[in-house]
């Protein structure tokens, strides 16, 4: 079964400098938690576009896994979209949409719609944990995000 997380945040910046920032790959590692021992395995810089693959190192609950995502849909300054090909979760579909507000400021929306491992266990295991990650996980982001645009 199928899970959305929607989370949004507003960024006192202009859109075409948000989205600059989630251009570049590296700026992935910024945001996201350290206990994730996060890693982007494919050679950096990366150029964001429709089609380009890129490769991580995760880990979740002490667990290493490697990561494969596709870009599916490059729409510069307002929308991507990441799938995951290979990884920790059965489903893993990430739109990232801008909006451009009043005194250059962006709100920037994350669907996730996403399905936790566990065959019929699916249902506890993301209950007991992924749905609780995932949260921590987004709110790290935003917590980050106001920090590096004040």
């Amino acid at each position: 079964m199928a899970h959305t997380l929607k989370v949004t945040t507003v960024i006192n910046k202009p859109i075409e400098e948000v989205f600059d920032f989630f251009s570049k790959a590296g700026n992935l590692n910024v945001i996201t938690p350290p206990g994730l021992q996060f890693v982007i395995t494919s050679p950096l810089p990366i150029t964001m576009e429709a089609g380009c693959l890129i490769d991580y190192r995760i880990k979740l609950f002490g667990i290493s896994f490697k990561w494969k995502t596709l870009i599916s849909v490059w729409q510069p300054p307002f929308r991507f979209v990441d799938e995951q090909l290979k990884g920790p979760y059965v489903k893993w579909h990430h739109t990232h949409e801008f909006r451009a507000l009043e005194n250059e400021t962006t709100q920037m929306t994350d669907t996730v719609v996403f399905q936790s491992p566990g065959w019929i266990l699916e249902p506890l295991v993301h209950y007991l944990f992924v749905n609780k990650r995932v949260k921590q996980i987004f709110s790290y982001r935003g917590q980050k995000l106001k920090e590096i645009f004040g």
